[in-house]
C-alpha cells in the first residue's frame, strides 16, 4: 500500500492520492479558510469508515436491508509532551432499515474485535468504544 502527499498551496493544504488515483484534501484546520480535513480528523474518519465497511459487509451477508447508514465519531485527546494524541475514540453507528438489532450489534462487535485494521492499529494506546442504534433505538 502506498499513498502520495503533494502540497498544493503556499500554506498547509495537501492533496493525498492513493495508488488508484483517488484523492482527499488535508489541511491545518486551526488556520482560517482550511480546505481539507485535519490529519487527526482523518484518523477518526478512517476508524468510522473501516468499521462501517465491516458492519455493512456482515449485514449484507446476513441479508439485512440497510436503507441508511451513518456514524458519528468523537475523539478525546490528551497532552503528551508537545503532541495531543487520542486517548479515547467513541463511535456511534446509526442504521436504518429492516435490520435485526442483535445482528447489527454483533456485526459491530466482530468489526472491533476481529476485522477493523484501523482500530487494531490504534490498540492498545487508544481506548475505542462504540454503540449501535437501529431505527433510532439502541441495539
Amino acid at each position: 500500500m502506498k499513498v502520495r502527499l503533494n502540497r498544493i498551496n503556499d500554506d498547509y493544504l495537501f492533496e493525498c492520492t492513493n495508488e488508484a488515483g483517488n484523492k482527499i484534501l488535508m489541511d491545518n484546520t486551526s488556520q482560517p479558510n482550511a480546505k481539507g480535513v485535519s490529519p487527526m480528523e482523518s484518523l477518526l474518519i478512517a476508524a468510522a469508515a473501516c468499521s462501517g465497511i465491516d458492519i455493512i459487509s456482515i449485514l449484507k451477508k446476513q441479508r439485512q436491508e440497510i436503507t441508511s447508514f451513518n456514524a458519528e465519531v468523537e475523539g478525546e485527546r490528551i497532552q503528551v509532551d508537545e503532541a495531543k494524541p487520542f486517548s479515547h475514540i467513541k463511535l456511534t453507528f446509526n442504521i436504518e432499515g429492516a435490520v435485526d438489532p442483535a445482528k447489527a450489534l454483533k456485526a459491530a462487535e466482530l468489526s472491533f474485535q476481529k476485522y477493523c485494521s484501523v482500530t487494531k492499529t490504534l490498540e492498545p494506546n487508544v481506548t475505542v468504544s462504540f454503540e449501535v442504534k437501529v431505527n433510532g433505538h439502541m441495539a
